[in-house]
């Protein structure tokens, strides 16, 4: 990509970057501030959000120092690609594990207080990140471009530009991360909520006239999952372009796709992690009040402050004359 455009692009990131960290961190303190840690759904959430928050804080300011040149070896710079990459891969893994939850929750609701607990919940967010490291270290075993170096450039040289898909190899985020990975991951998805939508709807018809607390908890749910499925959709679109950009690449060439577009891909793939915190902000009403008490909590903290040096004025005022008299 041409100088020109990297400052281009370079203010953005840092502005995305900033917006990730804050929107996120906020989400983060409302869930634990709201006490949802104790439900196994909003376990799911927030390891999410702790990926879009990695997002902000790993993977856009790696990306940053990637754009501007650094020069490392050929293995640091892959490393550093590896972790980005699994960052995204584990909030892939992690909507699976989202939808699932969301799944059992209408096939089994007599029993899934008991089959999926707060520890389970945890224990599956581990192994969600322990799979998403499995499939993004990949490349650390020999899947990647090394064979593609210039002779004069050494793989354990510091003098190596480094660059994501300079050294990730395109086969692979193709044919393992999108076509083994991602794409059977959105096809189970993209089902599970099909499933949950239709059961939903199929049991809010069945309670018309029955019961106003059972109506009120599958309205409930329905909204949940239909918020949790617009999260979804957001990354999905977010990441479809620039894995389709791959596709081209390897089956027609580098050369297909300039290198600005590429990066337009890419930055689109992060704007996803940037407007989960507003979908849940707006969707989820846990979320809603605890944004809402936070900001009337700043508010209230601004007016004392302004009401503040009047009051050490008078206070001041006062025990001068005092003193005086």
């Amino acid at each position: 990509m041409s100088r020109n455009a990297v400052w281009i692009f370079l203010p953005l990131e840092v502005v995305l970057a900033v917006v990730c960290c804050l929107g996120n961190g906020l989400v983060i303190w409302a869930v634990r501030a709201g006490g949802s840690l104790r439900k196994p759904t909003f376990c799911f959430i927030t390891a999410l959000t702790v990926a879009d928050f990695l997002v902000g804080s790993v993977v856009i300011p790696l990306g940053v120092l990637v754009d501007v040149g650094m020069k490392i070896s050929f293995y640091g710079c892959l490393f550093m690609c590896c972790d980005m990459l699994m960052i995204e891969t584990a909030s892939v893994i992690l909507l699976l594990a989202i939808a699932l939850d969301r799944f059992l929750r209408v096939h089994i609701p007599l029993t899934y207080k008991t089959t999926v607990t707060v520890k389970r919940s945890w224990i599956v967010v581990t192994l969600c990140w322990f799979m998403a490291a499995l499939i993004s270290f990949v490349p650390m075993f020999g899947w990647n471009n090394s064979e593609n170096l210039d002779s004069t450039v050494h793989s354990n040289s510091t003098s190596f530009k480094c660059g994501f898909f300079a050294v990730v190899s395109t086969s692979y985020l193709v044919k393992f991360v999108f076509f083994s990975c991602f794409l059977p991951v959105f096809a189970i998805v993209t089902g599970l909520y099909c499933y949950i939508f239709l059961t939903t709807r199929k049991q809010l018809r069945a309670q018309i006239g029955v019961r106003k607390e059972s109506s009120t908890n599958y309205l409930k749910e329905q909204r949940l999952a239909a918020s949790l499925a617009l999260v979804y959709v957001l990354f999905a679109v977010g990441w479809i372009p620039v894995l389709l950009m791959q596709i081209v690449k390897l089956y027609y060439g580098n050369e297909t796709v300039p290198s600005s577009v590429m990066h337009v891909g890419v930055f689109l793939s992060h704007v996803s992690s940037a407007l989960n915190p507003i979908v849940y902000s707006f969707r989820i009403p846990m979320i809603n009040k605890a944004f809402r008490e936070l900001w009337l909590k700043f508010t209230h903290c601004r007016a004392q402050q302004q009401n503040d040096p009047n009051n050490v004025q008078t206070n001041t005022d006062g025990n001068t004359k005092k003193s005086t008299t």
